[in-house]
């Protein structure tokens, strides 16, 4: 699996159509939602905003599209087939159309549609997807500097800190390496 780790735009015209696309990270359907009003703030006067996005979850992945009036499976459909043969997660692609006058037909608005979205996805920067899990533990106030500087190198961040005797974290790292870090860090 993959995901963005920087968005990515992508514009072209097709028949007089002016077709806008924008690849963003993701992960929650919230943070789709303020995505697609972003990009449609930008262009009230768009005739279509179609969009497609898929979320991990702890329950499997979420995939949802949307053709925004345009002939069913013409341009949310498209977009969503890019994601799947991509295999990437925690990601949303939105698509404006400025109509230009010319009907497509069915063929050239998926076309239209799949292809701006496939050029602003070629735009975005993309990085193995990995797990991330949350953990607490107690360490000594010896450890927490050593804890920080592995935790960056993971790719983690804490999350909380509380001290007292000992340090209290919560922290959130690739899932593959708490055993690892609750090993080395946690106070029996």
């Amino acid at each position: 699996m993959q995901r963005i780790t920087q968005s990515g735009q992508a514009e072209q015209t097709i028949n007089k159509s002016r077709f806008i696309a924008a690849a963003d990270y993701c992960d929650s359907e919230r943070m789709v939602g303020l995505a697609l009003r972003r990009l449609a703030s930008g262009h009230a006067g768009a005739h279509h905003l179609a969009y497609a996005f898929r979320i991990k979850t702890d329950q499997g992945i979420v995939q949802r599209f949307h053709d925004a009036g345009e002939p069913s499976g013409t341009a949310g459909k498209p977009i969503l087939q890019l994601l799947e043969g991509r295999d990437l997660v925690n990601v949303c692609v939105g698509v404006i159309r400025y109509y230009g006058g010319i009907n497509l037909g069915t063929g050239g608005l998926a076309r239209a549609y799949g292809g701006t979205a496939k050029l602003a996805l070629e735009n975005a920067h993309h990085a193995p997807y990995v797990e991330m899990s949350n953990i607490t533990l107690k360490m000594d106030y010896s450890r927490f500097d050593e804890f920080c500087r592995e935790l960056g190198k993971l790719n983690g961040e804490v999350l909380d800190k509380q001290f007292g005797q000992h340090v209290e974290v919560i922290a959130s790292l690739p899932a593959s390496q708490i055993s690892l870090v609750m090993q080395r860090f946690a106070i029996a």
